[in-house]
């Protein structure tokens, strides 16, 4: 086992988070991960209703007796009644991605509900800790969704954020398997979150065509878009995704690029597999995913991995 400020922070058996997956995370994946170990979430910007939030909570409570979280991804839908219920359900972590976290890190404040916040640079990861989150997932640029503004890789961010922190840092971008987990370790991470290879998990509802494409890409099959808005993501290659691109170097307006960016165009290709028409959302990590196995399997052999190449790592060391 691999025992960290993180598995003692969630109550969790390995330092392992699952992303917050927008149309993916729903009770049956948060479940599996949860169980697995690690920690599970849903996210609550795929109910625009927040009554079919509680409903979806509800569900999780039954697949699972372990810890597990609700994500709110900032700037999709007001989640004001999402939060309300979150807290009403006794939802033991929550996690804030895309925007301000502050109104729901000071909503949350003296609940007991342990907090994480998306960040990107040194300077959000500071101001999280002073707004009181539990701990920061640094996302580098090889992430998949949106990573931010400043370019910075995985491997310079993490070591930067644990730094300026005192609280618990995860590493996110580029991470899928044992050597990655190892690798944030090394960088003074004290976890992970990882979303790209759980969208290639047997319980990911993602469509097969979606799954297919993953594991049959290589790590430069991945294009950046949204930058005129502001909110750069990171997205798999397809022809969807490259006709957005023409669409954002043609110069059309934010107001005219928004139909393209929509969260309809999303599900169309994750839920019902059309890449041609849509989009999703894939980090560089595609190009060490192999395979679709269970949850389980997935970090079961994750962590057997970490734990071969650390003890690795400490046969190089001699001490005189």
């Amino acid at each position: 086992m691999i025992s960290t400020r993180i598995t003692r922070l969630f109550g969790i058996e390995h330092p392992i988070v699952q992303g917050g997956l927008a149309h993916l995370a729903f009770a049956e994946l948060a479940a599996a991960v949860s169980n697995a170990g690690g920690l599970g979430q849903i996210s609550a910007a795929s109910f625009p209703d927040a009554r079919d939030l509680r409903r979806e909570i509800a569900k999780a409570k039954v697949l699972t007796q372990k810890p597990f979280g609700v994500n709110f991804a900032l700037g999709h839908l007001p989640l004001e009644k999402h939060l309300e219920i979150t807290l009403s359900e006794n939802v033991p972590v929550i996690s804030i991605t895309g925007g301000n976290p502050e109104p729901i890190l000071r909503a949350v404040a003296g609940t007991g509900v342990k907090t994480m916040v998306l960040v990107a640079s040194v300077r959000q990861a500071k101001k999280a800790a002073d707004l009181g989150a539990s701990a920061v997932i640094a996302v580098g640029y090889e992430g998949g969704g949106h990573i931010g503004r400043e370019d910075t890789t995985t491997m310079v961010l993490v070591p930067r954020v644990a730094r300026a922190v005192s609280i618990p840092v995860l590493a996110a971008g580029g991470i899928a398997d044992g050597r990655g987990l190892a690798a944030a370790l090394a960088l003074g991470a004290e976890g992970v979150e990882m979303g790209t290879r759980f969208v290639a998990t047997a319980e990911c509802p993602a469509h097969p065509n979606y799954k297919q494409a993953i594991i049959q890409a290589a790590e430069t099959d991945t294009l950046i878009i949204e930058r005129p808005l502001g909110r750069p993501g990171r997205v798999l290659k397809t022809k969807g995704a490259e006709q957005i691109v023409e669409k954002e170097l043609a110069g059309l307006s934010p107001e005219e690029l928004l139909p393209y960016y929509s969260g309809a165009a999303n599900r169309k290709a994750a839920l019902d597999g059309d890449l041609e028409a849509g989009y999703v959302w894939a980090g560089q990590a595609i190009g060490l995913c192999e395979d679709v196995p269970t949850v389980q399997t997935l970090i079961t052999r994750l962590v057997a991995e970490a734990e071969e190449h650390i003890a690795r790592l400490n046969g190089l060391v001699i001490r005189h």
